[in-house]
């Protein structure tokens, strides 16, 4: 029988440079000075009011688009007759239903950025400045 044996483990040389997880080699010590204070920022008040923001508008909007897929794809696969009703031509109901699909998803993203850039990013832009970070 043939066994299996590991190659030996080498020790590593010193080096300065320290391991890295991922790639990611920015320091993490939260200490080091001019850097933000993530946690801090996370605790405060102005970040929990934008996020609850955030969320007031995000999960109703993705429930509501949820609704109006899924009754898409119930239309189609139980509602045959109705789907393929003729409106004119070779258009039915399916398809435009299918192309209101596509409307929907572009109609609330567009009013995403509209509101997030009235509603979220003047207040993005003050707890950046107020944690030192250069506002982009």
């Amino acid at each position: 029988m043939t066994e299996v044996v590991p190659p030996p483990v080498r020790p590593r040389a010193h080096s300065d440079r320290r391991p890295t997880f991922g790639g990611i080699t920015t320091p993490t010590d939260r200490g080091r000075a001019g850097g933000p204070d993530y946690a801090a920022i996370h605790r405060s008040g102005e970040f929990t009011a934008l996020r609850r923001r955030f969320r007031r508008f995000v999960f109703p909007m993705s429930a509501l688009f949820f609704v109006w897929y899924l009754t898409y794809v119930l239309l189609a696969a139980y509602a045959k007759g109705f789907m393929s009703h003729r409106l004119f031509g070779s258009v039915t109901v399916g398809l435009v239903l299918g192309l209101a699909q596509f409307a929907s998803t572009i109609g609330i993203t567009a009013w995403y950025l509209r509101w997030a850039r009235k509603n979220i990013d003047p207040d993005v832009a003050a707890i950046r400045a107020a944690a030192g970070v250069d506002a982009r």
